[in-house]
């Protein structure tokens, strides 16, 4: 690799100021320093010609800079298709430096001229947003409400891991159904129970029809127990005002948590949310993989995880270790650390959730890989309710999978004197 470090032009006192820092992997058959010069006018004074009106005023105010650009090796042409016969793609991390005068603090502007128009450079084969770098004024946005310190004194979870379930199957339950579900989960001493995050307001399970249902058992066992578990019912609208109503249907029942699919109600919407909001707000981030999946294209969590956090999201599912989807664990592992890396402050740490085929059998490695941090949410579906022994041992076999965990053992050993354990790693391991 090779870092060359590019002084930034300054062209005025406006230079000074804090700036915008963005992160890009850039792919090429030609040179990458013209194109990391051709992003950073297109996307702030320049265009495809010489502008008489393009001052070193003007400059000096809003032109964009490429402040640094590491090359890395060469790509293999079997990693591209090669159709012209080019030869080796050139590859780099280039960082351009943004004014605030140009992008300001909203959210908008900066998905616009940070990232939007990116993509559409001719020239490049591939560009990846790698992380987005904001200073002190950016602050301003509200953060998590609740965050790990707040989702932890909801669900009464001084210490140790906040065990969650899904309810299960995902789609079909009848409100009455559901709660049954939910009383049995609630015996087997769970933390948290989310609906699935394809279930908003289906013809059979109206929102206001499931929560009506289901508050009263968590209620009732709060009233037995002294636990209030936390369950979080799905809200989420592309209408502001609908998915508003929604909150509030949640809230006028004593729920204190909500689902939101970030990526289907925007970030207008979970703007709109956050500033009115009295529920603890879990994030899903369903349709991160459209922007990712690609290793030559779209965005990494990094980038795409601080702007949600800033919008105020209270907990952020991250898939897990072995997941049950395409995402490599140490893929995982970086979107945990993310996630648990402040950007201004550690008020802004959103819980990190755990999630995706986790059955217990994970757990060790996860705690080894993160730190053997006990800071998360371990959300159970399948790995719970498909266990051998039923819904409660379910349960039981995945916090003994975290007492082992914690306790430095190996699962194999652990499972000897615990046959919930025993069962999962017989079925799953």
């Amino acid at each position: 690799m090779i870092t060359i470090t590019v002084g930034l032009v300054t062209r005025g006192s406006k230079m000074s100021q804090n700036m915008i820092k963005v992160t890009y992997r850039l792919e090429t058959a030609g040179e990458i320093e013209p194109l990391a010069a051709k992003i950073a006018s297109d996307q702030s004074t320049g265009t495809f010609t010489e502008l008489p009106n393009e001052t070193a005023e003007v400059q000096a105010r809003c032109a964009a800079r490429v402040v640094e650009i590491s090359h890395l090796d060469a790509l293999d042409t079997s990693s591209f298709p090669d159709p012209e016969g080019v030869g080796r793609y050139r590859r780099a991390d280039v960082t351009i430096a943004y004014p605030m005068d140009a992008v300001g603090t909203d959210i908008a502007a900066l998905m616009t001229i940070t990232v939007g128009g990116v993509f559409a450079v001719r020239g490049l084969t591939g560009v990846r947003v790698r992380d987005i770098d904001l200073p002190p004024e950016w602050a301003c946005h509200p953060g998590p409400q609740f965050g790990i310190t707040g989702s932890r004194h909801l669900m009464g979870v001084d210490q140790g891991p906040m065990i969650a379930s899904i309810i299960k199957p995902s789609l079909g339950l009848l409100p009455e159904e559901t709660a049954a579900v939910v009383k049995t989960l609630c015996e087997a001493g769970v933390d948290f129970i989310k609906d699935d995050e394809k279930l908003m307001s289906p013809a059979y399970s109206p929102l206001e029809e499931r929560v009506k249902a289901i508050m009263p058992v968590i209620d009732a066992h709060q009233q037995k127990t002294g636990k209030k578990v936390m369950y979080a019912f799905g809200i989420s609208s592309a209408d502001p005002d609908t998915m508003m109503r929604n909150h509030d249907i949640v809230a006028s029942y004593g729920g204190n948590a909500a689902v939101v699919n970030i990526n289907s109600v925007g970030y207008g919407g979970m703007a709109f949310l956050r500033k009115r909001s009295q529920l603890c707000l879990h994030a899903h981030r369903n349709g991160w993989d459209i922007l990712t999946r690609h290793p030559g294209l779209g965005m990494d969590f990094a980038a795409y995880q601080k702007i949600w956090r800033l919008l105020g999201v209270d907990q952020f599912q991250i898939n897990g270790i072995a997941a049950k989807y395409w995402e490599p664990d140490e893929s995982f592992v970086q979107s945990f650390e993310d996630v648990m890396t402040p950007i201004f402050s550690e008020d802004d740490r959103p819980l990190p959730v755990v999630c995706s085929g986790q059955w217990g059998g994970q757990a060790v490695e996860t705690y080894r890989r993160t730190g053997q941090t006990l800071d998360l949410m371990y959300l159970g579906g399948g790995g719970i309710h498909g266990h051998p022994m039923g819904i409660a041992a379910g349960v039981r076999a995945v916090r003994q999978a975290w007492d082992c965990a914690a306790a430095g053992s190996e699962l194999e050993d652990y499972a000897i004197d615990h046959p919930e354990l025993a069962a999962s790693l017989a079925k799953w391991g």
